[in-house]
């Protein structure tokens, strides 16, 4: 596919990067190189971007992520959070987990971390529409929304992405960040490894009778994790996020639950913990496969984020995974571009992979162990993770350890967010 021609009367434009996505990955990676003066294209098959003045902020949405505080110094950097903060943001300090068959249990908190939070619940399009606020003003970037990629091809120093409306952008790097199924891998001919996790995620939001205190709960009921992510709707914290992860048939009976039956049995399997719970959006409903690809770079040419691997949402970490995909990118290009390197030699690509496929790794096959575990039904295993969980959590440096793990402090941190 790399070999397909230019259609004829095409247009050519010369930038540093060319990024395809402009997801909350994509978008916070062309705020970092084009913020240090390269000349960034950031290509989106959306037709606009998502701006906060335009946020419906009366009603709460149901993507959420659980952002680590090293993914706020991100945001940060990029000038994004203090609209985040300002729009709708839900830190949390607590979080507790346990094994709704077994006396398991284990709860941390902000405190034991040594942090003022553990992270904050945030809207997916709270997040987008700040960085776009943000990142689209920078003079060096260049946004091209509404059209889509028809061929990647290999140009004499570099790569050139051919859009569809017949404009070719040539850069010495080439990123994409378009997302799971991400059509400009394929057009790379990188390969993904994916396995079908048995699951989907049943996703919903709810207002609760007892206030959620700011504590993340998570509840595991025959290898079902479900969890309830706190959320304020001007101030008020009767809100929670729901993540249900469940087998297929679990997931049609769900759906098929009026709002008042779904919310009976949200509020029995978390124990009512949370008292009663009324659910007030429509259920929405994926599939969940973890992905990972085979290599993240060749010759001019990355992934990042969902395009280089996908997560089970049992830890939260997925959006924090990407971010950093980004942030250590940016670090190595920008290092090379700097002493006057090739920015998409595979020396620096190749750092960039080495920093981040092991990380991306360990938590993949984490998430994996958890729903091995969680799942079974044998009585040694059900034994061996509840005496485990009750362990831990007696445990401090091991707490302690786990939680750092958990708010992203993990290996060497990229520039942008120390």
């Amino acid at each position: 596919m790399q070999s397909q021609q230019a259609p004829s009367n095409t247009s050519f434009e010369q930038f540093d990067a060319v990024i395809v996505g402009a997801g909350m990955v994509g978008t916070a990676l062309a705020g970092l190189l084009a913020g240090a003066g390269l000349r960034t294209a950031l290509v989106e098959s959306r037709v606009a971007p998502l701006m906060i003045e335009t946020l419906d902020t009366s009603t709460l949405t149901p993507r959420v992520s659980a952002l680590t505080p090293v993914s706020q110094r991100l945001l940060t950097h990029l000038g994004a959070w203090p609209a985040m903060s300002s729009t709708r943001v839900t830190p949390y300090r607590y979080m507790q987990v346990w094994d709704g068959e077994g006396s398991g249990h284990i709860d941390f908190s902000a405190d034991e971390a040594g942090t003022a939070v553990l992270g904050h619940i945030v809207e997916n399009s709270v997040t987008l529409a700040a960085l776009n606020q943000k990142v689209l003003t920078l003079p060096t970037l260049q946004a091209y929304y509404g059209v889509e990629v028809a061929a990647l091809q290999t140009a004499s120093k570099g790569r050139s992405v051919i859009l569809k409306d017949r404009r070719e952008l040539n850069a010495p790097l080439v990123v994409a960040a378009d997302g799971a199924r991400s059509a400009l891998r394929a057009l790379a001919g990188i390969e993904v490894a994916e396995q079908a996790m048995e699951q989907d995620a049943v996703v919903t939001t709810v207002r609760c009778e007892k206030p959620h205190g700011g504590c993340a709960r998570q509840v595991f009921v025959d290898g079902r994790p479900l969890a309830f992510l706190p959320l304020s709707l001007e101030g008020d914290e009767h809100y929670c996020s729901i993540v249900w992860s469940t087998s297929a048939r679990h997931a049609d009976t769900l759906e098929g639950l009026s709002n008042e039956a779904l919310g009976e049995a949200m509020a029995e399997t978390l124990d009512h913990r949370l008292g009663r719970v009324e659910v007030i959006d429509r259920v929405h409903r994926f599939p969940l496969i973890q992905r990972h690809a085979k290599t993240y770079t060749l010759d001019h040419f990355a992934l990042v984020g969902d395009a280089a691997h996908t997560i089970h949402p049992l830890a939260g970490q997925g959006v924090n995974l990407g971010l950093m995909d980004a942030a250590v990118l940016a670090d190595e290009v920008i290092h090379a571009w700097r002493r006057g390197a090739s920015i998409g030699e595979r020396a620096t690509l190749s750092r960039f992979e080495r920093r981040r496929r092991p990380d991306n790794a360990a938590m993949l096959a984490l998430m994996k162990g958890f729903k091995t575990l969680f799942g079974s039904r044998q009585p040694a295993l059900t034994l061996a993770r509840n005496l485990g969980m009750s362990a831990v959590s007696q445990a401090v440096p091991l707490k302690r350890l786990i939680m750092r793990q958990a708010t992203g402090e993990r290996g060497r941190l990229p520039r942008s967010c120390r």
